[in-house]
């Protein structure tokens, strides 16, 4: 079991933004509703750009959740029940926050590319924020039941064991994970294949920012970009296998955090990449203004960064 007070630290995390998805994505429904009805296109980019940042503030509030059910399991007064349910409909929301975020990022390059979405693309978008909505006021519900049992007496909610089974248990999977001995090579070979495709796409875009490959626009390599996103999902769904099959392991290693905090600041430059203005217009032998290259560089530092300490994770933190 990882020392309580390292889990205790980042149960504190978990209290510090365990409202940002109920919140952030309540607002951003609104906003991209409102888009919709006035057909304004700004805030159409406002409202996608809220929901990419939402699916990026998903994954520690996910990461930093399961460490405080570490630190809080078989703890007195804890109902095992209770923070079960709200696993597993915290994996869903999780889950359904990043496919939205993908879909709105696409969103956005499309914006880039055409000028403007698709409709498909936009009622997609629409849809799937709907339903993740749902399902993580759900789970915020369910996570209140862990400390607080009297919301449950209410003529709102129904005690936890009433609820039926789970769509996606977390147990379930972390059970296929550690039972089944070809799932983590297979993982770890779609990892460094999703890694090489992402890393090689962010390479391409940000050393043509920085003045290399000057020979190229930027327009022609930033459509690159959904390539990249591809090998960001490949990592992820591999990644998040890695985290639920064995978590006590990542909980508690410092290089696991400095990943974590080094993914969210790439993540945070990918969607300036995608949305910045001032590259865009970036012709064939023009070197890029210095904005332009700090972001190239900045995004070349922190993609080292995480395969750095993505690599160091046996020895860092030594939990493997």
């Amino acid at each position: 079991m990882p020392p309580l007070a390292n889990l205790a630290d980042l149960a504190h995390v978990h209290l510090l933004l365990n409202h940002i998805p109920t919140i952030g994505t309540i607002f951003a429904v609104g906003l991209l509703l409102l888009a919709l009805v006035r057909v304004n296109e700004h805030l159409k980019k406002v409202s996608l750009e809220v929901l990419f940042l939402i699916a990026l503030a998903a994954l520690p509030v996910y990461v930093s959740g399961q460490a405080a059910a570490e630190a809080l399991w078989k703890q007195p007064g804890i109902s095992a029940a209770a923070l079960a349910a709200h696993n597993d409909v915290a994996l869903l929301s999780f889950i359904l926050m990043e496919i939205t975020g993908v879909i709105a990022w696409l969103a956005l390059w499309q914006f880039r590319r055409i000028g403007r979405p698709t409709t498909a693309m936009m009622a997609a978008v629409l849809l799937m924020s709907v339903v993740t909505l749902a399902v993580v006021g759900r789970a915020a519900n369910l996570g209140g039941a862990i400390r607080h049992p009297e919301i449950l007496l209410g003529q709102y909610s129904s005690p936890i064991d009433s609820q039926g089974p789970a769509w996606l248990p977390a147990e379930s999977v972390k059970s296929f994970v550690q039972g089944h001995a070809w799932v983590w090579p297979t993982c770890e070979t779609l990892h460094f294949v999703g890694m090489s495709l992402m890393f090689g796409v962010l390479m391409i875009v940000n050393l043509r920012l920085v003045g290399w490959l000057s020979g190229m626009s930027f327009a022609s390599v930033h459509r690159l970009l959904p390539f990249g996103i591809i090998g960001f999902g490949v990592n992820l769904i591999t990644g998040m296998l890695f985290f639920i099959g064995a978590s006590e392991q990542y909980t508690k290693n410092v290089a696991f955090h400095w990943k974590i905090i080094l993914l969210m600041l790439a993540g945070l430059n990918f969607l300036v990449l995608t949305v910045y203005d001032g590259a865009w217009a970036l012709p064939a032998s023009a070197d890029a203004p210095l904005a332009c290259r700090l972001l190239g560089a900045s995004a070349l530092v922190l993609a080292a960064g995480v395969m750095y300490f993505g690599r160091m994770l046996p020895f860092l933190g030594n939990a493997f």
